[in-house]
């Protein structure tokens, strides 16, 4: 019998992170501060998971202003045109204690199928009364086929961005109607 119940994403005790290639020799880390999920699961069977992710374009931060508001212009993610990037899984598949997460990205209205490496965390319950679940998660995607296609050649050869992203993916899950506490 599925157990399947609703659960949303704890923004204050998850992070939505990525990598980029920066000169061709060093790696430009940066997040999304902005960000909500829902998430239908059984927590017996967790390939019977899907889940809807929206983040908000705007939220990016790499810890440097003028970067950040670069990557905010139409030369990155258009945050004026397309304010919000989705992630839609389609199924979960496991393999031993690693799950894989297929889903569609939806970046500057361009879609694409994104698959992220999951490892559930465990699951616990809060000193409030509610169940909590964790996951962390790990996926690459090349930003040019999402229309990211700025760059600047280097004299010495490359290029100044690279093309590949990598994701990096901590989530804490909370039971429906149960407050997220700081």
């Amino acid at each position: 019998m599925s157990n399947i119940a609703t659960w949303s994403i704890d923004p204050t005790h998850s992070q939505i992170g990525f990598a980029v290639r920066h000169l061709m020799i060093s790696t430009v880390k940066g997040r999304f501060s902005d960000f909500s999920a829902t998430v239908e699961l059984d927590p017996a069977d967790l390939t019977t998971a899907s889940l809807s992710v929206t983040i908000n374009a705007a939220g990016i931060e790499t810890g440097t202003t003028d970067r950040d508001n670069h990557l905010r212009s139409a030369d990155f993610f258009d945050v004026e045109a397309f304010p919000t990037l989705t992630y839609v899984s389609r199924r979960v598949e496991r393999s031993g204690d690693e799950y894989r997460l297929i889903g569609d990205l939806t970046i500057r209205d361009i879609t694409r199928e994104v698959p992220l490496t999951v490892s559930f965390e465990g699951q616990a319950q809060d000193p409030w009364g509610g169940q909590r679940m964790a996951f962390t998660a790990a996926g690459k995607l090349n930003r040019t086929a999402f229309g990211l296609t700025w760059n600047t050649a280097l004299e010495a050869g490359g290029v100044l961005v690279g093309e590949d992203v990598k994701l990096s993916i901590e989530v804490q899950l909370v039971e429906a109607n149960v407050p997220a506490v700081v």
